[in-house]
């Protein structure tokens, strides 16, 4: 290993905390005169660029190729760069975004992706991600639910570690593999209103609870780094929140990792009003513990004076440099600073016919059957289809955050179906746009005359795809524009219909759902998704996604989840007058969700027929079997989500309704019956108490299994 401790007594201060800051590739290939634009908005010299430690935003291997050459030219000691970016859902081959992949309850199927995505993001010269997210989410305004696995905190725990895993199979030193970047600590997917980095305001209770396990998951999984949320927590900002970064991050957690700040996070410290200054900002990032400072220049400009104010000691500032250093060398840039990567490989690694049938896959797997009154699956057979809407033949469905996605290399809808059926005439009719100000009505008659001439219509809905992800919060997540006044028109011109929705986040959608016969939720399902898209509905591919998120009746019951507490009142008696009850229900829509978490159809149908516990007691140390019984009552092989909830009856905290404390995939012939077991021990049943104690209390418990809307089977269960 590599002496360290001897290259940074060599190193000047300037060159030490270089290493400590991040910029984007542009600075760095530009003109060795160019030192106006960014570079002077940032207070930078030409000096000060030599020095620094890691690169974001470029765009292709060759790029990293001769930012690195060019670096290593110049620098005094040799110290390889270090090149991340964003590789949320696929590099360049896509596949459907996280909130989706949830929906598959499939980490093998989430582990094959990601691999996928880590051999093409390698040999783009991508050596760290900023992925897992794996934020705790419960309100689809938000424009980043998309970017998580949903409501669930055992969903999402398991699914972040899954990613780790993935991407660095191992280890991250191998050219086909990538370092993660666990993200955004903590609780970013809290925020009021559901407004992108607004305020976050949540007891330590249900942060422990619910928003904090699924960073330790990933922790336990072992992560890389850790990047705080802009977001302020408890009226602090993340990352100079020392109860967060330091407490429990490091002291209770004992993460040893790199911490990286988001993007502007240290100036933006100004803008929350907890630091006069940049030199304030830097003082209360670098104070708890940020060694990497991204896309702003606190570190830079103040750092060395903070040091010389005796604010920080130079060992202090050695240790975090220490920290960087140890973690490229990890990634084995001191051998090979370009980790494997040789830039004429890129493009035959990326899209190639492998990966576009795993991304096809992954897409069906995904997909949600939320409706289904019988119409689908449809026959290959049919003679002429009305392929109606404004999704119908557009490329724009692979979903935001696509990093080097490209739009004209997806597969529309139209595309797959021709394919599914050559022989069929399809008429393609847009009829109106899915834009908000996207108002006109005068295609509405074309589309309804297609849908009166068709055997079939498969209506494509849905939010564009820029309309979720960072920055993207929606006050009203119904369709966009007219789409839904489109959807009952032509579902009155032909009751043979099928709507087809796309969307990055849950939508409202009670309206469809009372005119159409069925409805598939592809979410963004990436490259391939107009071909999954056929794969279902003509039945090749059997939907056995399930909800990671609540789908809300309206945008008014936001934030929605099914985990959620009774209360003391907790529904009215049968046609009760609400002003007799004062019950906590809504008067003009209930409190259920259209669809809750959990909900998800299949072409099979499947009798959960018997639960079975080994004991009805038990004590901590002890575990009890739970066998579940499952049967296919069809003629169609599929694939079932089982899943096991408990809900603890009596506490000293009021507990939830239901939680989720395991779930298997299973697949079952036509016909078959599977016994599933799950073994549940003390550990599973314990919670946060009102002291921020992880406790279990001795009581009655009910375990059950099937899905949040619809618990098939429970047994009592009694804890000693």
């Amino acid at each position: 290993m590599k002496d360290f401790r001897k290259l940074l007594s060599q190193m000047t201060i300037e060159e030490k905390i270089g290493q400590l800051t991040q910029y984007n590739a542009n600075l760095f290939i530009q003109s060795d005169a160019d030192i106006t634009g960014p570079m002077a908005d940032l207070g930078l010299t030409k000096n000060d660029l030599k020095n620094v430690g890691s690169v974001l935003n470029f765009k292709n291997a060759k790029e990293v190729y001769e930012i690195q050459k060019k670096h290593l030219e110049k620098a005094p000691h040799q110290i390889p760069m270090v090149f991340m970016m964003d590789v949320i859902h696929g590099y360049r081959t896509i596949f459907p975004i996280p909130l989706a992949l949830g929906c598959s309850f499939d980490m093998d199927l989430v582990e094959e992706l990601s691999r996928m995505a880590a051999k093409e993001a390698a040999a783009g010269g991508i050596q760290v991600t900023f992925t897992p997210m794996v934020d705790y989410v419960r309100d689809a305004r938000w424009g980043r639910v998309m970017e998580t696995c949903g409501e669930d905190v055992l969903l999402n725990s398991r699914m972040g570690a899954a990613q780790v895993k993935a991407f660095q199979n191992g280890d991250i030193k191998q050219p086909d593999s990538v370092a993660t970047c666990v993200k955004h600590f903590a609780a970013y997917g809290g925020a009021e209103a559901g407004r992108d980095y607004n305020t976050v305001e949540i007891s330590e209770h249900a942060l422990r609870e619910y928003y904090l396990p699924a960073y330790k998951a990933c922790i336990d999984a072992g992560v890389d780094m850790l990047m705080p949320s802009f977001n302020t927590l408890n009226g602090v900002p993340s990352i100079a929140n020392e109860w967060l970064m330091q407490d429990v991050l490091r002291k209770e957690w004992g993460f040893d990792g790199v911490v990286i700040s988001d993007y502007n996070a240290v100036g933006e410290l100004l803008q929350h009003g907890v630091a006069e200054n940049l030199k304030d900002a830097a003082k209360l990032a670098f104070k708890n513990g940020c060694h990497i400072e991204m896309c702003s220049s606190g570190y830079i400009q103040h750092l060395k004076e903070l040091i010389e104010e005796s604010i920080f000691t130079q060992a202090q500032l050695d240790e975090a440099v220490l920290k960087v250093l140890q973690f490229k060398d990890k990634l084995g840039l001191f051998e090979d600073p370009y980790h494997g990567m040789i830039p004429e490989n890129e493009e035959a690694t990326c899209l190639t016919v492998e990966h576009r049938a795993l991304a096809r896959k992954g897409a069906a797997e995904c997909a949600v059957l939320l409706k289904n009154d019988g119409i689908l699956p449809l026959s290959k057979e049919v003679k002429k289809v009305a392929l109606i809407g404004p999704l119908a033949d557009e490329h724009e469905i692979i979903g935001f955050w696509a990093c080097r996605g490209r739009n004209e290399e997806s597969i529309t809808v139209a595309e797959g179906i021709c394919k599914m059926i050559p022989d069929a005439e399809i008429m393609v009719v847009k009829g109106c746009g899915n834009r908000f100000d996207d108002c006109d009505t005068s295609g509405f008659a074309e589309a309804v005359e297609a849908a009166k001439q068709a055997d079939v219509v498969i209506l494509c809905l849905g939010e564009p795809q820029k309309y979720a992800g960072e920055g993207n919060s929606r006050t009203d997540i119904c369709l966009p524009g007219v789409q839904t006044e489109l959807a009952l028109a032509v579902a009155k011109a032909n009751e043979n219909t099928v709507a087809v929705t796309f969307s990055g986040r849950p939508l409202a959608i009670p309206k469809l759902d009372a005119a159409i016969p069925a409805i598939l939720h592809m979410w963004m399902p990436g490259t391939e998704g107009g071909n999954a898209v056929a794969d279902l509905l003509f039945g090749d591919v059997n939907p056995s996604g399930k909800l990671s998120m609540s789908f809300p009746k309206a945008v008014g019951q936001c934030p929605i989840y099914y985990n959620h507490m009774n209360t003391g009142r907790p529904k009215s008696p049968a046609k009760e007058s609400r002003h007799v009850g004062y019950c906590s229900n809504y008067i003009d829509c209930g409190n259920l969700p259209l669809y809750s978490f959990g909900h998800g159809l299949s072409y099979s149908e499947f009798v959960y027929e018997d639960l079975c516990l080994s004991s009805d007691e038990f004590q901590a140390g002890e575990k009890i079997t739970v066998s579940i019984s499952v049967r296919n009552n069809s003629d169609r092989d599929g694939k079932e989500t089982v899943m096991l909830y408990m809900r603890d009856m009596v506490a000293s905290n009021a507990r939830p309704v239901q939680q989720l404390i395991d779930f298997k995939k299973i697949e079952i012939k036509a016909g078959e019956i599977q016994i599933v077991t799950f073994e549940v021990d003390e550990t599973m049943l314990r919670f946060w108490n009102n002291r921020n104690e992880w406790v279990s209390e001795s009581g009655l418990f009910q375990i059950s299994t099937g899905y949040a809307d619809h618990l098939i089977l429970t047994k009592n269960l009694y804890l000693k």
